[in-house]
């Protein structure tokens, strides 16, 4: 039976690029687990008076090839798995672009919808007291992730200003702008998905004008990704979901429309003119491109073989079971892999701890710019191992990923 344990799936796709590049055991081993992770429990004085305790976890999962950087999760049903194959990914994220990071998460277990601001920030501010000497701008180095949001980033910031007694704004990424955010930080992850589309066309001879688009998951990446997918590429967005349901529309859907219906009733779900679609089947239609903004493992090996996009790009983190992987490589269609599709918010996040570090800051097309820069040569360093291993895609960033952060290890002397 297929697994779905994400880290279980993280350590299984390592596995297959560690045969491809014929890695040593010691260093094999060293990169299938964590090298450190905490697990914290966070009192929280609670608005009705009462104390509650959470738990955290922070993983630094390799830091070879520098600070560990990843996001912060508040989730109901985070575990400390899904953690460790965040944590995995970001990783090999990094690597892959070329950043000079290691990867690492964190979460916590808790329902942010149903906490007050408060709440919110009583418990971020207790969680970085928890990591304490664990994170630093020199040593791990958090952002936002699922439900956390740039206001969380600037609570914890302060925190940890406070307790080191001076201003560092270095320590975490994805803060407001006013103190030392970047441009270009909102858009970057849905942004570099789009260069990497923009170059997957070109190596496949795909025409993306007028191409249509189905995008699974209509939060921040989403909603970005059907902006972009149209003002950069001319690309008809013709169906949407979210948690709710989903929407259908041949001849195209208006984004800023459905964000605002989104916005007034909570989903897209009901959008006048267009046809009600499941999530399920939303990744069955034939489109253009499909991208997986939302859960991960969303295409198994249960429905991989119905899927008939021309080209898969991950926005979300682990949408694809390694089973599915093989069924659409067999079919031939083209998987821009999670670590390399997304990895347009680590990158511009990197772009703001140098400014955090330098004190020198950059305009929007100065960061637009590097962006693209940078995610087309890392398309380019995958498709070219790709063609020369005869390869999946995503097997090609593994091996371009795991080979970085190997050799990192063995310049170290760790192995």
């Amino acid at each position: 039976m297929e697994s779905l344990n994400p880290f279980e799936i993280a350590q299984a796709q390592l596995d297959e690029a560690a045969a491809v590049l014929d890695l040593d055991p010691a260093t094999h081993q060293l990169l299938r687990v964590p090298m450190r992770e905490l697990h914290v429990s966070i009192p929280v004085r609670m608005d009705d008076g009462t104390t509650k305790i959470f738990t955290g976890f922070r993983v630094q999962y390799n830091d070879a090839c520098g600070p560990t950087k990843g996001g912060i999760r508040f989730h109901p049903e985070e575990t400390i798995d899904t953690v460790r194959a965040l944590a995995a990914w970001m990783t090999w994220k990094t690597a892959v672009v070329g950043l000079p990071y290691g990867g690492g998460k964190g979460g916590i277990i808790c329902n942010p919808k149903q906490m007050s601001e408060g709440e919110l920030e009583r418990l971020a501010r207790g969680y970085i007291r928890s990591l304490g000497n664990f994170i630093g701008e020199e040593r791990d180095i958090p952002a936002p992730d699922v439900y956390t949001t740039p206001r969380i980033m600037a609570w914890m910031m302060d925190e940890y200003s406070k307790m080191t007694g001076h201003n560092v704004p270095g320590l975490i990424t994805g803060k407001p702008l006013i103190l030392g955010g970047s441009q270009g930080r909102g858009d970057a992850t849905a942004r570099g998905a789009i260069y990497c589309i923009r170059e997957a066309a070109k190596l496949l001879g795909l025409e993306l004008k007028d191409g249509t688009l189905a995008i699974q998951g209509y939060g921040n990446a989403g909603v970005y990704l059907a902006q972009l997918a149209v003002e950069l590429l001319g690309m008809r967005v013709v169906a949407i979901s979210d948690s709710c349901g989903g929407i259908y529309r041949a001849d195209g859907i208006d984004w800023q429309m459905a964000l605002e219906h989104k916005k007034a009733t909570g989903s897209v779900a009901g959008l006048p003119g267009t046809t009600p679609i499941t999530n399920e089947e939303l990744l069955l239609l034939d489109v253009t491109v499909l991208c997986p903004a939302a859960l991960e493992n969303v295409i198994t090996s249960r429905n991989a073989g119905e899927v008939k996009a021309k080209v898969i790009a991950e926005a979300a983190n682990g949408p694809t079971t390694p089973a599915a992987d093989r069924i659409l490589h067999e079919k031939g269609i083209f998987v821009i892999p999670d670590f390399l599709c997304n990895a347009g918010g680590v990158t511009v996040s990197y772009f703001e701890w140098v400014q955090n570090v330098t004190g020198y800051y950059w305009d929007l097309p100065t960061v637009h710019g590097r962006l693209d820069n940078l995610m087309t040569e890392a398309f380019w360093r995958v498709a070219r191992v790709r063609e020369s291993r005869n390869v999946h895609t995503r097997l090609a960033a593994y091996v371009v990923a795991v080979d970085r952060v190997a050799q990192a290890v063995r310049l170290r002397g760790w192995v």
